[in-house]
């Protein structure tokens, strides 16, 4: 089997990001999500891109109308009936992503793949969703996925060797580096090690030992890092490490994950970072 046609559900940022990758790469795209104006919102902000591609001679206009070409638009999942591969992208809900990939499963052939593109949260759980659990896999793609060259490919418990290679196949050939994460553990890799320091920054800013700010200086200019974490909690959006942050600690009653208050009440209160115009820092809407 070789994946020539992707479906991806969900049009955010991730979502779109992940159908703007695939179709440059060449494979056929159908972009799903609940209303119209989310999947027109997504080429829209690929064509911005592909038109600054063109400013800088990175891309012609025929090569621009070949990457949209490739772009199919639905509000209805059943048009995900003749896709190889599903990349699920929707919101970070355990429930949610499990009802979608019931749906997919009736809706779906029995030879595509589901792959979801969770930071943190069970594959082995979305597949018991399903009748294929061998052909459900975690590719967690990172923000932005245009950029970032990592993908995490995680094996669920019943996840197949032949999943495992087509899944980290795919991500090759959209001009990504596969890891394979052998045991389907919460957080996988990146988000084991990255939400420890997440929440420690956090408690030092409670504790009145530094700013947000200062953090961010010490981390970049001390860890060589190019985000410090207050910026990248802003950047990819506060809520979700609160979410990361809960799915961690109801997994293991760890009191380590249990998020800070400081940021639960930046979440309640609407500042969810840049798409927000704040978060820890503010910024211009």
């Amino acid at each position: 089997m070789s994946i020539k046609t992707i479906g991806v559900l969900g049009s955010g940022s991730m979502g779109g990001g992940i159908a703007h990758l695939a179709a440059v790469q060449g494979f056929k795209i159908v972009l799903c999500d609940v209303e119209q104006r989310f999947v027109e919102g997504a080429v829209k902000r690929i064509s911005g891109f592909l038109d600054k591609s063109i400013a800088k001679q990175k891309m012609t206009v025929q090569e621009k109308e070949e990457v949209l070409q490739r772009i199919t638009l639905t509000t209805n999942m059943e048009d995900l009936a003749t896709v190889d591969l599903v990349i699920e992208a929707i919101f970070e809900d355990l429930e949610v992503k499990k009802s979608a990939f019931a749906k997919l499963d009736k809706i779906c052939p029995p030879q595509t793949i589901f792959g979801s593109n969770t930071s943190s949260m069970s594959i082995t759980t979305l597949a018991s969703a399903t009748s294929r659990p061998e052909k459900v896999v975690g590719m967690h793609f990172f923000n932005p996925p245009l950029i970032m060259r990592l993908v995490e490919v995680i094996r669920g418990y019943y996840t197949s060797d032949e999943t495992v290679k087509l899944a980290s196949d795919a991500a090759l050939a959209m001009g990504k580096t596969p890891v394979v994460v052998k045991k389907d553990t919460p957080g996988f890799i990146v988000n084991r090690i990255m939400m420890p320091q997440f929440l420690e920054a956090i408690r030092i800013v409670e504790e009145g030992i530094a700013s947000p700010a200062d953090i961010d200086t010490a981390v970049k200019l001390g860890l060589n890092y190019p985000m410090g974490p207050f910026e990248l909690m802003d950047f990819t959006g506060v809520e979700i490490s609160v979410h990361v942050g809960d799915y961690l600690f109801n997994e293991s009653k760890d009191m380590k994950w249990n998020p800070p208050q400081t940021i639960k009440s930046l979440v309640r209160a609407g500042r969810l970072g840049k798409k927000t115009g704040g978060g820890w820092f503010d910024y211009d809407k």
